[in-house]
């Protein structure tokens, strides 16, 4: 027979190698796929809700070392049963049917009760193509090599959902991958180490890549930074989410701004701080801005961005008298950054927000940092009244 290879590239997913064989003498064909880069550093697994007969056109890269699963009949194709593939649904659904009935001639002869059984379950992978009830198609491939289809792409599918994995030392060995005895620490990999995991921009909705490090800010406690850039449409944006837990007190941090230098003191900003400048009579809720770590000048701009674009102070349902009362917000806030004396306030229940102490590990004669218990409102705000972390052991039940 003959043997045809080809290198091609799957549009969105990387490059394969299809080999087809073909025999002139009884008509036999196989086509084969491998792939043509090393083994990704995660596993992945694709889960697809099928509901419609174009889901079962959706092309499907299946390697060697991959699972398929379809949880609705309880039906799994293991890894390593099968050779590599480039298919369709509908096309590995028929090829476990023509495995199932590949012996049942035999079966038929030998235990007519299974036989009938596995007839029944043919059935039933049959039935699956015509698509007249939603199932489940579970595609898991430890090496990450296998693929399916986002017919929509690059926008998102929202019946698709990607999952990347670590591998346990079970898959690497059964990789043929090197486990090591001792496992490096993942917190000192998180410090020394920038990762990033693909996602979608907020604003066009093109693939792009986060960045996530995990920070040790001095005189305080660890943050993860998060930064997401677009290359399609140039939006960027960061977050902060805090590395620890709930402190057992609450933080209100007072700093009365004396000098423009002060303008350039570190912030971090926690998802749960509310800011409150009481010479100008305003205050920023915990939620608003997410977190942040900027410098307090840089938390200023964002404030002025976030009124300047309220959707309620645009356009015509706007009027003169509110609108003016935001431009003397705004000049306000203007010098504050420059020259205007003013207390900045950041109150954080959870503890987890910080502004930097230019004399430390000295006092600072401008900042005055309280610890203080939460009310009752603020633990059910923090999710904290109905958590429970000790004493939830069962009993023994006591001796009558």
């Amino acid at each position: 027979g003959v043997t045809r290879l080809l290198l091609t590239r799957i549009p969105f997913f990387k490059e394969i190698i299809v080999s087809s064989f073909s025999c002139a003498s009884c008509s036999w064909s196989n086509t084969e796929i491998q792939s043509a880069g090393r083994i990704q550093e995660q596993g992945v697994r694709y889960t697809l809700a099928v509901t419609s007969r174009q889901d079962m056109n959706r092309e499907v890269v299946k390697t060697d070392c991959a699972s398929a699963r379809i949880p609705e009949l309880d039906f799994e194709i293991p890894a390593f049963s099968q050779k590599g593939v480039l298919t369709t649904i509908e096309g590995i659904i028929d090829r476990a049917v023509a495995g199932l009935e590949q012996d049942q001639p035999a079966r038929r002869e030998m235990d007519k009760e299974v036989a009938r059984k596995i007839d029944e379950f043919i059935g039933k992978l049959r039935q699956l193509k015509e698509v007249n009830s939603p199932f489940t198609f579970i595609l898991d491939d430890p090496s990450g090599n296998s693929f399916v289809e986002n017919p929509r792409a690059p926008q998102r599918d929202e019946a698709l959902v990607v999952t990347h994995y670590r591998r346990s030392p079970q898959q690497a060995a059964v990789l043929g991958l090197e486990v090591d005895a001792k496992l490096p620490d993942a917190a000192e990999d998180l410090r020394d180490e920038v990762l990033q995991f693909n996602t979608n921009c907020p604003e066009c909705n093109a693939p792009a890549s986060t960045n996530m490090k995990l920070v040790q800010i001095p005189h305080f406690k660890e943050v993860i930074i998060m930064a997401t850039n677009c290359d399609s449409c140039g939006h960027r944006t960061n977050e902060v989410k805090s590395g620890g837990a709930i402190e057992p007190q609450g933080t209100r941090i007072t700093l009365r701004i004396t000098d423009p230098s002060d303008m350039t003191r570190d912030i971090l900003k926690s998802e749960t701080c509310s800011v409150e400048i009481p010479e100008l009579e305003f205050e920023l809720g915990m939620g608003a801005l997410g977190g942040k770590f900027t410098t307090l000048e840089g938390l200023l701009k964002d404030i002025r961005d976030l009124v300047e674009k309220n959707p309620f102070t645009l356009g015509d349902s706007s009027t003169p008298s509110r609108t003016g009362k935001l431009q003397e917000f705004i000049g306000k806030l203007q010098d504050v950054k420059g020259k205007a004396q003013a207390h900045f306030i950041m109150d954080d229940p959870a503890g987890n927000s910080y502004l930097q102490n230019v004399y430390a590990p000295e006092e600072d004669p401008e900042l005055s940092v309280q610890r203080y218990e939460r009310t009752f409102e603020q633990n059910e705000e923090l999710g904290l009244n109905d958590m429970k972390t000790e004493g939830y052991e069962p009993q023994e039940a006591s001796g009558r």
